[in-house]
């Protein structure tokens, strides 16, 4: 996936609420997110333009309907250069920033930090 991820990266997350910067904090995100929301992660809908994409999804965390999109802008060079998450109701958002809180956590430990 660090390929797909421009060095001077930002993740901006609905749970976080100053951006990530740099390649390895957005694919660390973005591996955790998969984890997290990718069991029954859907798109369903993609809007594009020439150096973005907005790509609407689903999914479920336990009993909880999630509903989100994805806002991904690139350069020139075609490597993410902003990845945006916004998610919907916040009875979701507050379950995925309790399992991606987990998530990140484990994933610290488990580099030995």
């Amino acid at each position: 996936m660090s390929g797909l991820i421009a060095e001077n990266a930002v993740f901006r997350s609905p749970a976080v609420h100053t951006p990530q910067e740099g390649r390895d904090t957005v694919v660390g995100y973005l591996t955790a997110a998969m984890t997290v929301l990718g069991p029954h992660l859907a798109y369903e809908r993609e809007w594009l333009g020439d150096d973005s994409a907005v790509l609407q999804f689903s999914t479920t965390l336990g009993e909880v309907e999630v509903h989100g999109v994805d806002v991904i802008t690139w350069d020139d060079a075609g490597q993410i250069v902003d990845f945006t998450v916004m998610i919907r109701p916040v009875k979701a958002l507050n379950a995925v920033i309790e399992h991606m809180g987990a998530e990140l956590l484990a994933m610290l430990e488990a580099a030995g930090h």
